[in-house]
């Protein structure tokens, strides 16, 4: 950590004391460890929010590169600001979006079945954090982008098979959740794909690439702003009033980003307009380029020079946003991995009626907190894989990756399906890499990080059978 973020191991050593006080102390003045009303109560809610803790850690450990890796990998951010930002984002997505996937979560196993031995079910739900957040840590530790969607899954089936039968759980349900992972890395692919296929095609075959490209980042910024909009906050008011909301905050997002851009490079971008793609020949002169009509599927080599300067500037500040955007995103959708099973395991204890509001508000900022402290300590470890290591990326790769993945998570949050944001961003890197051509994809590197995604499923599943009969043997019941 010290090395990765330039501070002193001192430093480093503070920082991760902090936050292990913090979530040891944080707990007991939560409003679920507070309803206990016996001291086996509150050990047990202790020990369900410390769980669920654990398991956001290793989110935020792990999946910290969906949403920064493209932006660390391109050079858009620096590790350090890139961890920063995505700590306040993921935040911020988990605690104002997080309860629309939980609830999904919670809809994977069927109660009922369980119905008289509360203990079962519960030993369950907390086997099911502890099991795919050892797997994270593991994960983590060796730099694999697993799917945390898939262990957390993986894990509540396997113990619903293992221990309730087949019928315990809803099937209906599981499917919508697995047809979504295999849904959202092709549509991660084709959005991203096609968003590269323009940029290639409207502003590198461009007669002046600089030009277009601060034309064209207006326009990214209002419909990124307006989607983000519609998708992420809060429904209030008739549908009109929401629309004009997020037009108007579209068009400011689109005003800024212009004299952003005007201030920043105005001055190349007036100087330099009239320069050729290619900048100079041998001698030194001004090389006229042969400009013409393409079409979408041709191959474009790309401005270079004060060109290339240019864009590459102005689609660094739309990656940041992209980067931000994604942040959200990932913290709004993969928070529920997380916080499902610690409000199904309050329920049990505490009553359904017990966790109200203001319980799941509070359980909603835990795993917030979980995922950040995770992103800080060790979130770094996975970035330099969808990063740098699928296909080689600048600006314009990790704008076109991040802003096809963010739509594609944010729109699933609002629609509460747990799709796999780690799944939804390597498809749209991928995407990225065949825009470019078959060879500029990386298979070697491909191939492990999917057989990293087959086994994530049954090692939950084991690891989760496994520690619910340990737990079964120190708390047989919960009275």
């Amino acid at each position: 950590m010290a090395e990765a973020f330039g501070i002193s191991p001192r430093t480093a050593t503070a920082i991760t004391l902090g936050i292990s006080v913090a979530a040891l102390v944080a707990p007991s003045f939560m409003r679920p460890f507070l309803l206990a009303t016996t001291t086996k109560a509150k050990a047990l809610t202790l020990v369900t929010l410390l769980c669920g803790f654990y398991m956001a850690w290793n989110i935020g450990a792990n999946d910290v590169a969906n949403a920064m890796g493209t932006s660390v990998g391109s050079g858009a951010l620096t590790l350090r600001q890139a961890v920063l930002t995505a700590s306040i984002l993921e935040f911020a997505g988990a605690f104002m979006v997080g309860s629309h996937v939980s609830e999904t979560m919670q809809k994977i196993l069927v109660p009922g079945t369980f119905a008289g031995n509360d203990s079962l079910l519960f030993s369950g739900m907390l086997s099911s954090l502890a099991a795919a957040g050892s797997w994270l840590q593991v994960a983590s530790y060796c730099g694999w982008p697993v799917s945390t969607t898939h262990c957390i899954i993986g894990s509540l089936v396997g113990f619903g098979l293992v221990y309730g039968g087949v019928n315990a759980v809803y099937w209906k349900s599981l499917a919508r959740v697995v047809s979504s992972w295999i849904i959202s890395p092709l549509l991660g692919g084709l959005v991203s794909y096609g968003v590269y296929k323009c940029i290639r095609t409207f502003v590198y075959s461009a007669p002046h690439p600089g030009v277009a490209a601060a034309r064209a980042a207006p326009i990214a910024v209002f419909v990124g702003v307006l989607a983000f909009s519609v998708t992420a906050l809060p429904v209030h008011g008739s549908s009109l009033v929401m629309a004009a909301e997020a037009i108007g905050l579209g068009a400011l997002g689109a005003l800024i980003i212009n004299l952003i851009i005007r201030r920043q490079l105005g001055g190349l971008i007036g100087e330099f307009c009239d320069i050729p793609v290619k900048e100079s020949s041998a001698g030194g002169a001004p090389a006229a380029a042969s400009l013409r009509k393409i079409s979408f599927t041709d191959r474009i080599e790309g401005p270079t020079g004060t060109q290339l300067q240019i864009v590459y500037t102005v689609f660094g500040y739309l990656q940041v946003l992209s980067a931000c955007f994604m942040s959200f995103a990932h913290g709004a959708n993969d928070v529920a991995n997380a916080i499902g099973p610690i409000s199904g395991a309050l329920a049990i204890l505490h009553g359904s009626k017990a966790v109200t509001a203001a319980v799941s508000t509070q359980v909603l900022a835990w795993g917030g907190f979980g995922i950040v402290a995770g992103l800080l300590v060790w979130g770094y470890r996975v970035i330099a894989t969808i990063g740098n290591k699928i296909t080689e990326l600048t600006p314009t790769r990790g704008f076109a990756a991040e802003f096809a993945a963010a739509s594609v998570v944010v729109g699933a949050s609002r629609l509460g399906l747990p799709i796999s944001a780690t799944h939804t961003l390597v498809g749209a890197v991928m995407g990225v890499g065949f825009a470019r051509g078959l060879n500029s994809v990386r298979g070697e590197t491909v191939r492990e990080i999917v057989a990293s995604w087959v086994v994530t499923i049954p090692v939950g599943a084991l690891l989760t059978v496994l520690y619910t009969s340990l737990f079964r043997l120190l708390v047989p019941s919960l009275a």
